[in-house]
């Protein structure tokens, strides 16, 4: 959904209309792209339909809080869960295939160090600055990638997920939109996605850039205009900056509690995260993205003891240029939780995640990034509920 604001600003970008949709269909939970198609007939999805909620839930990287983060089976459950979008980050091929992986390292998510004939594949390189030793999708083809099975990336916080180490292939984004596709038809409503350029600037660097695969691929599934529901995230402005002259898809500016894009520090640019979260720099965003994406301590900080303080102006002020505000990330854990929404004092016990999200829809959100959909669903449902009784 594109915001009117975002609309009339970026009018003069030309249009892409869909040439091709893939007809798609799930084998044995695996993705297949047989003959091409006409485009099936979806519900067309309004602000605050599916029982009136408005704020929407972004599932992040899928259900991650329930299955190995960025498989089809998170994407899957995240679905089945409510979320509104499915979260999918991506990365490069050394064949320029973008896939679903929170980092182009990916020892971390996958089995590959247990994989001796890829053993000679670990390196050490420089990552937005920090040096980082393991192994990267962009030396891999997407036949040798393929061969790796996905595995929790938090053993120690959620032990259950383990149970999925193994079993799922690390997907294409071309079979993610396939399945937000197929379960639009089934759930009878539709499914957004949001994907994420990871490391941009790096990959552009080394000759793998983002841009034309992603907006090849949401041409080819129908999905490059702006009445889509689909929305692109970056945490670079670069990238985004040129993806708004040449799609009208949504853009979400990420941003973080503390540091700069990677981008503005390469060009020698002194403006931080925090700069872009003025009211001067939220102009300048407004000028080529939709939605603002901050960390959600940028939103409502804690105080000393850890606990919410109040609201920042940062979503007002985003709302008055235009800006809608999907904040990150909603996690169960109390480790990851205020110390007022806490439950005990393991710091991996499920604590009062309702409570929390409830708190930041009150002060104004959009939407929520969530590994736990359910939770942001059932917890926006009855905030709903309670402010129409």
């Amino acid at each position: 959904m594109t915001h009117i604001g975002g609309f009339v600003r970026r009018g003069m970008r030309r249009t892409f209309t869909p040439a091709i949709v893939l007809a798609v269909a799930l084998v044995g939970g695996a993705m297949t792209v047989p003959a091409t198609g006409a485009t099936p007939t979806l519900p067309r999805a309004t602000e605050g339909d599916r029982s009136g909620r408005t704020v929407e839930v972004f599932g992040h990287r899928g259900a991650s809080g329930y299955r190995p983060e960025h498989t089809l089976a998170a994407y899957k459950l995240a679905i089945r869960q409510g979320a509104d979008y499915i979260e999918p980050d991506l990365v490069s091929t050394k064949d320029g295939v973008l896939v679903a992986r929170h980092e182009n390292e990916i020892s971390g998510t996958t089995d590959v160090a247990d994989r001796p004939e890829f053993a000679d594949r670990k390196a050490t390189k420089s990552i937005d600055g920090s040096p980082i030793t393991g192994w990267f999708t962009e030396d891999f083809t997407l036949r040798e990638l393929r061969t790796l099975r996905a595995k929790e990336r938090l053993p120690q916080v959620r032990p259950g997920n383990t149970a999925y180490d193994g079993r799922y292939k690390v997907p294409t984004f071309d079979e993610v939109l396939a399945l937000a596709r197929i379960e639009s038809i089934r759930q009878g409503r539709r499914i957004g996605v949001a994907p994420e350029t990871k490391h941009p600037t790096y990959f552009q660097q080394i000759g793998l850039p983002f841009e034309k695969p992603l907006l090849r691929s949401l041409t080819r599934f129908g999905l490059n205009h702006p009445r889509a529901k689909v929305v692109i995230q970056s945490f670079e402005t670069t990238n985004l900056k040129e993806l708004s002259r040449k799609t009208r898809v949504p853009l979400v500016q990420l941003t973080s509690a503390t540091g700069a894009p990677f981008d503005l520090i390469t060009a020698g640019d002194s403006r931080t995260y925090a700069d872009l979260m003025t009211p001067t720099g939220l102009r300048e965003v407004s000028r080529y993205a939709d939605w603002l994406g901050p960390e959600k301590n940028s939103v409502i900080p804690r105080t000393p003891a850890g606990a919410l303080a109040r609201p920042s102006r940062v979503v007002g002020d985003a709302h008055r240029v235009g800006l809608k505000v999907v904040a990150y990330t909603f996690r169960v854990e109390n480790q990851f939780l205020p110390t007022d929404f806490r439950i005990g004092t393991d710091p991996n016990a499920r604590g009062d995640l309702a409570g929390e999200i409830s708190a930041f829809a009150d002060a104004g959100l959009d939407a929520v990034f969530s590994d736990n959909p359910d939770i942001a669903v059932e917890a926006l449902r009855r905030q709903r509920v309670t402010a129409g009784s």
